[in-house]
Parts: C-alpha cells; sequence; structure tokens
C-alpha cells in the first residue's frame, strides 16, 4: 500500500466518529441549524474527519485563460466543463479535490461547483433557492460516503450527491442541478479556446496536482464510511454513467463503454447518445494525477435537434451523425459540416463510483451489454 494510502486511511479511522450530532459540542458548532427539521435520521450522518469548513470551499474563485493553465495542467487531466450562455468553465479537479466546493457566478448564474472525492461525484448546482443566493460550504461530515454540505445562510445541511436539504431550515427543498460534463483538459481547450480555467490561486496553500486518496478508486476498494452494504451487482468502484428521464435511471459502466465510444439508444420515448473517449487520467488512482492511469470519459445528450432524431457513429476516431455527415466533439458540438455551431440538449446524466449510484438510486436499470 503506498504510503499517502496508508496516512489517508489511518487518519480517516482517527477521525472519523459516528455521531448523533446532537451533543453539546456539536450544537456549539452548530448554533443556526435546526435539527428539529429534517429529513433523514441524524445517526445516518457521520464525521468525515475534518471540522466545519476544514475542507474550505472557494468563495473569490480566479480563473486564467487555457493557454496559461497550461502551465500546470496536463492535456489528459479532467475537468468539470461548466457551459451557461457563452460562457465556458472548467474546473481542474486537482483543485476541487482539497476543496470540495466552489461557489461562482457564470452568466449572471450563481452556482455550485462541488466534488465528492470518494463517490467521484461532481456535480453543478443553481445556488438559488425561493428568490434567495446562497453560499454553500462543507459540514466535515458524510452521509453514504458522500459529502454533506451546509449554507452559510441558515447552516441547513444538504446531500451533495442527491442536492437536497436534509438538516434544518431548508429540510426538504432541492437545489436545482445544471448540467456540467468531465473530460480531458485538451477536449475543453480544444473545444472552448477562449474558455475560462479554476486558478490555482485559490487564497490557499495546497499541494494542488497531488491526490490524497491514491489507489481509492481500485475496483474492488471498499468504499469509506458507506454505512450500508454496498449493492453487489457492480464492483463498488466501477465508474457509471447515469441517463436519467422521467423518473428512470440507466447505468452504463464505463468498462464497458471503452470498447463502444457511440452508443444511440432511448428511453422512456427520449432518444440520446452515449459518447466515450479514451485516455483522460484517473484523478484518484496515483500519488500524482499526471501519472494516473488511463479511463474513459464518457457523456451523454439528447440526440434530437429541430425534431429530427440524428444518428451517431465513429468514422476515422470521430463523432459523426449519418443524417448530415457533420463531426461532433465529445462535449456534444458539431465542429465541422452542416451542422457546426450548433449544440445537442442537455441531458440529466454524470459519471459515479457505482456504489454511491446506486446506494441513492438502487432501482436503477444495469447496461450489461451494447450492440
Amino acid at each position: 500500500m503506498p504510503n499517502s494510502r496508508k496516512l489517508f486511511w489511518a487518519a480517516a479511522l482517527l477521525l472519523s466518529v459516528t455521531a448523533s450530532a446532537q451533543t453539546p459540542s456539536d450544537r456549539r458548532e452548530w448554533p443556526k441549524t435546526d435539527f428539529s427539521k429534517r429529513t433523514v435520521e441524524l445517526s445516518e450522518i457521520e464525521s468525515g474527519g475534518p471540522p466545519k469548513d476544514g475542507i474550505p470551499a472557494i468563495d473569490r474563485p480566479r480563473f486564467v485563460g487555457t493557454q496559461a493553465a497550461r502551465a500546470w495542467l496536463k492535456p489528459k487531466e479532467p475537468v468539470i466543463v461548466l457551459r451557461l450562455g457563452r460562457e465556458a468553465r472548467a474546473y481542474p479537479l486537482q483543485i476541487l479535490m482539497f476543496h470540495e466546493i466552489t461557489n461562482d457566478t457564470v452568466n449572471d448564474v450563481p452556482v455550485a461547483v462541488t466534488f465528492c472525492p470518494l463517490c467521484n461525484a461532481s456535480i453543478v448546482f443553481d445556488r438559488r433557492v425561493g428568490g434567495r443566493v446562497l453560499d454553500f460550504g462543507t459540514t466535515g461530515r458524510l452521509r453514504l460516503s458522500d459529502l454533506v454540505m451546509y449554507d452559510r445562510q441558515t447552516e441547513s445541511w444538504w446531500q451533495q450527491f442527491t442536492g437536497k436539504g436534509i438538516v434544518g431550515h431548508y429540510s426538504g427543498a432541492e437545489l436545482a442541478r445544471i448540467p456540467s460534463e468531465i473530460v480531458a483538459f485538451e477536449d475543453f481547450q480544444a473545444a472552448h479556446p477562449a474558455g475560462l480555467v479554476l486558478s490555482r490561486q485559490t487564497g490557499y496553500v495546497r499541494p494542488y496536482g497531488s491526490n490524497p486518496y491514491a489507489g481509492y478508486d481500485r475496483i474492488d476498494q471498499i468504499p469509506f464510511l458507506l454505512g450500508v452494504k454496498a449493492d453487489e451487482r457492480l464492483p463498488p468502484m466501477e465508474r457509471v454513467l447515469s441517463v436519467s428521464a422521467d423518473g428512470k435511471h440507466r447505468l452504463y459502466p464505463l468498462s464497458l463503454l471503452s470498447s463502444h465510444p457511440v452508443t444511440n439508444r432511448v428511453m422512456e420515448k427520449l432518444p440520446y447518445v452515449v459518447f466515450a473517449k479514451p485516455g483522460m487520467l484517473s484523478p484518484l488512482d496515483r500519488e500524482l494525477i499526471e501519472q494516473g492511469r488511463p479511463i474513459p470519459a464518457a457523456t451523454a445528450f439528447e440526440r434530437r435537434l429541430d425534431g429530427r432524431v440524428l444518428e451517431f457513429e465513429l468514422r476515422a476516431g470521430r463523432y459523426v451523425d449519418r443524417q448530415t455527415g457533420s463531426e461532433w466533439n465529445i462535449l456534444g458540438e458539431a465542429v465541422a459540416g452542416p451542422m457546426k455551431g450548433r449544440r445537442l440538449p442537455a441531458l440529466d446524466s454524470g459519471v459515479h463510483f457505482a456504489f454511491a449510484w446506486l446506494a441513492f438510486n438502487p432501482r436503477s436499470e444495469i447496461v450489461r451489454a451494447l450492440p
């Protein structure tokens, strides 16, 4: 076991304490939280080790151009891509690994860009609830191994994986999710050369580029503080692409998509396409992210555009639709041909560890084979 993994697990075991969040110390730490309002049992929420804001959110994010980012960001490193209006931004996982939340405003929309390393869950939320803009931080708590966030306005606790308030004033509320993708930095730069990249100038000193969870994404690894038995239908650390429509969920293991770069499917009468591209670096493999093993990047989009359903295929390593012969990128953008400049509609989808997705969505359909 690498030394960093030994240190990580030793620290986790020493610091993690299952607590009901009703001890006097918890009351002192959370004076504004209304623990009488909740949608889950407090015993399900555990200390992950760090205290409140021990993992500091980024509240004043700075950005650099894609060319400047190349000085420290490798081409194959993973970034969360957020596109709103004409603005396109990339949030490197090498930075979010140490902050987990970035409070930002993009195209006049207040957003929270979140990443839970333990669940491999990158999710972007609209920070507005009932006309109020919230700012988010980390509680230091976990539920089902997933980050529990809090808003600084009411100190309500929120489940990152679902975007739902689980303790406090906003119990039962739900944040609107904003579509985003995880792709290699080089793919973001190729698609949006004038896009912006979250800067390492965060106001904190952290070893950006390193991975404090080295080896955590081994396929048979035991999830940290899951608290329930992991679903046995897939290996716990199998990365899966989720596709959701009308309350139904379908999972594509990335190990399956690695040999199927294009998949045209329909779910609940919604036609969609799944793109997979090899070569992106795993951020949770080696002690340095730039040395991580290659894994596929995977995305999904609705393939109905202007009332016409497109069929996609791979030609000479490029995604092409059969109807017009236009070429598309992994972000669902047409880059050549008659459709150049068009973008496929966003879909409710994302890439996560199988154990995490199935813990929150146990009735999901798992795709075992593709034509």
